[in-house]
């Protein structure tokens, strides 16, 4: 796994780096939660909803406490033009260790803080059992992506990949004649219940930042 985090973390050092607007980019997120929600709460898919929900409205607070962070991130010239799709399947561990399959067909789609990218391949890791895997290439790459983890960011990404990823895979039962229909709405619901549990720790993070506020000394650091 070292040398996983190696080669990508030359691939994002090296990436072109893409300008985008901070503004525009804070009502993407917005508008992907929405679309998110708007197929996950359709009752005709018998999803857990009261999840939904919860998650959603952690996610909505992220975004409410933290345009700055996100803006900021835009700033420091953090997003790249990057794979895309970064999943297990797309690594070849051989020597070198070898990506394939980007996303070719839109650009606009690998516009990514490699932090979101490295997140979904932490998810994808975790949901084929090998979150071991997920968690050294993270450390890995931490210095070099400002990961820090009270910042709560991480999660926020995480928890929107398995959101999104959850609509992907149940949208396909809106296919005239869906292949293995019975496949989807399983694994829907192991996205939601791995958004649910980044939620639910993106809510702490948020709750102890809010108390780390209200305690502190006027005039201090």
């Amino acid at each position: 796994m070292d040398r996983v985090a190696a080669t990508l973390g030359a691939f994002y050092a090296h990436a072109p780096r893409v300008q985008l607007e901070p503004e525009h980019y804070l009502v993407t997120w917005q508008k992907a939660l929405n679309d998110n929600c708007r197929v996950l709460f359709d009752a005709r898919l018998g999803l857990p909803q009261g999840s939904v929900e919860r998650i959603a409205q952690v996610q909505r607070r992220f975004l409410v406490k933290s345009p700055d962070l996100l803006r900021g991130r835009i700033r420091a010239r953090r997003f790249v033009d990057a794979h895309g799709d970064l999943r297990p399947e797309h690594i070849w561990l051989r020597d070198p260790v070898t990506i394939i399959d980007c996303l070719e067909f839109d650009p606009k789609l690998r516009a990514l803080d490699p932090l979101d990218e490295i997140s979904f391949l932490h998810l994808e890791c975790e949901r084929l059992g090998g979150l071991w895997a997920a968690e050294r290439i993270r450390r890995r790459l931490a210095l070099a992506l400002d990961d820090d983890a009270s910042s709560g960011l991480f999660l926020f990404y995480r928890s929107h990949r398995a959101m999104l990823r959850a609509r992907l895979s149940i949208a396909h039962l809106f296919d005239a004649h869906p292949r293995t229909p019975e496949k989807w709405p399983r694994l829907a619901r192991l996205y939601l219940k791995l958004a649910a549990t980044d939620a639910a720790r993106l809510d702490r993070v948020l709750g102890s930042r809010r108390k780390a506020t209200a305690f502190r000394i006027p005039g201090g650091r």
